[in-house]
Order: structure tokens, then sequence, then C-alpha cells
């Protein structure tokens, strides 16, 4: 197993993970549970191997503000009901100019029960106005001007380069973070040293995938307590770090 070492200030494995057998394992797995699911639940809208985001990227035809507003609403908050309230939200302002029609107290109905949905209301409210007035009505397509939008991180600002504009970007949560650490691929601290560093080992083929298969794989088998580390693909490419229970 690789050691992790330490090189101007950046902590990681001293081999690269063999990324290629990682990414395929994953997706493999991501394929066989999909299928699964299919058959328990066809009428399922929420594919299992699609994040919220992603599946109302799909619907609105990766239009950037519907992946916007998703993207904000499905902070701490779960992907059934990121979906519903994306949707009814986005039914009633498909663009910015239709939310600044709305008052606020309405688009917090819309956004409820998203957590902090009073918030998130409040923020959309204030990147609508900046985006008619700042950038022509469009999202931006860049991280740096994503970034300056009250409400967005790094999470938020990749995952719409991801989604909507089909740009290279690394969404870290805290499946990713947690998965990165625990694996021993790296060591970080926070979701954005992740970031940093695996923009720096990670194959750039892998930066948009990465996060959908590692959010279903922190969500089903390498969970934050008591992993079920016996059902795990990726049991080779893992030194378990902190691991002190598993199934």
């Amino acid at each position: 197993m690789n050691k992790i070492i330490v090189n101007n200030g950046i902590h990681k494995a001293d081999q690269s993970p063999e990324w290629d057998k990682i990414v395929a394992a994953l997706k493999l797995w991501r394929k066989n549970l999909t299928a699964e699911q299919k058959k328990l639940s066809p009428n399922n809208e929420l594919n299992a191997g699609s994040p919220s985001v992603t599946t109302v990227a799909e619907h609105y035809k990766k239009d950037p503000w519907a992946v916007l507003v998703s993207t904000i609403l499905s902070l701490r908050t779960k992907d059934e009901v990121t979906l519903k309230c994306s949707r009814a939200l986005l039914a009633k302002a498909p663009t910015p100019a239709k939310l600044l029609e709305l008052k606020e107290e309405t688009i917090a109905h819309l956004a409820y029960p998203a957590g902090f949905y009073r918030t998130k209301a409040k923020n959309l409210k204030k990147i609508a106005a900046l985006i008619i007035d700042n950038h022509k009505g469009k999202v931006p397509d860049n991280l740096e001007t994503l970034l300056s939008l009250p409400g967005v991180g790094r999470k938020t600002a990749n995952l719409v380069l991801i989604e909507a504009y089909n740009k290279d970007g690394i969404c870290v949560d805290i499946h990713v973070h947690r998965i990165s650490n625990r694996t021993g691929w790296l060591i970080s601290k926070t979701p954005e040293e992740t970031e940093m560093i695996l923009r720096q080992i990670l194959m750039r083929k892998y930066w948009k995938v990465i996060n959908p298969l590692l959010v279903l794989y922190g969500q089903n088998i390498c969970r934050p307590v008591s992993p079920w580390c016996s059902l795990c693909v990726m049991a080779d490419h893992c030194r378990r770090i902190g691991v002190s229970s598993s199934r």
C-alpha cells in the first residue's frame, strides 16, 4: 500500500492511485445498482446513478439557470426533496427575470422543505438581480465569477460548470472529501483542500465523473459510520484510514 508523503504542503500518496481501475470498478457498481433499482422501482424518476442536479439538468436540457437553482437548493438537502423543490420553483421562475417578479416569501415557499430555504430564497433573489444587471441575464460560465455570487461556493460553482457548460471541474462534497481521505489517496482537512489535491493527482478525464460516482458510493457503501467494507469494490485501493468498525 502506498505511503502518504508531503510535497510543497500537499499530502498525497507516494504513487498515484490506480485511477483507471478505481473508476472502472465504481462505474460497474453504479451500473448494477441502477439496474437493480429499476427492477424494484420502474417508475422512479430519480435514477440511482444520477444525483438530483443531474436529473434536473437533463430535464431542462442543461439550462444554466435551472442547474444553478437546483444546485443551490440541493445544499444540505436530500435528492428527492431537491428534485421536487427545483421543479416547483423553476415552474414559476424559469429565468432570472421571472424569479425577480416573485416576492422573497413566495420563493421561500416554493423552495420549502429544502434545507435553509429562507436563506436560499434570499440568495437566489440577489443572484437573479446580479445576473441581469452584470451578466446580461446569462449565468456566468467561469469559476471566479460564479464564486462571486451570494451563497455560491466551490461545490456549487464546479457543478454548474460541469452540468450546464460541460466544462472540466471537480465537485467535492462531504462524500468525496470523506472517501478520498479514508482511502488514503490524500490527506486534507477541508473539501476545498481535497479539490485542490485532486486537481493535481486525478487524471483530467475523470474530473467530471468522480463526484457522482463517489456521492452514490458514499450514500450506499462507504458510509460515514460503519461502512460496508465487505461489499467494497475499491478494497484493494483503500487504506481504511479512520475506520474503527465496518460491516
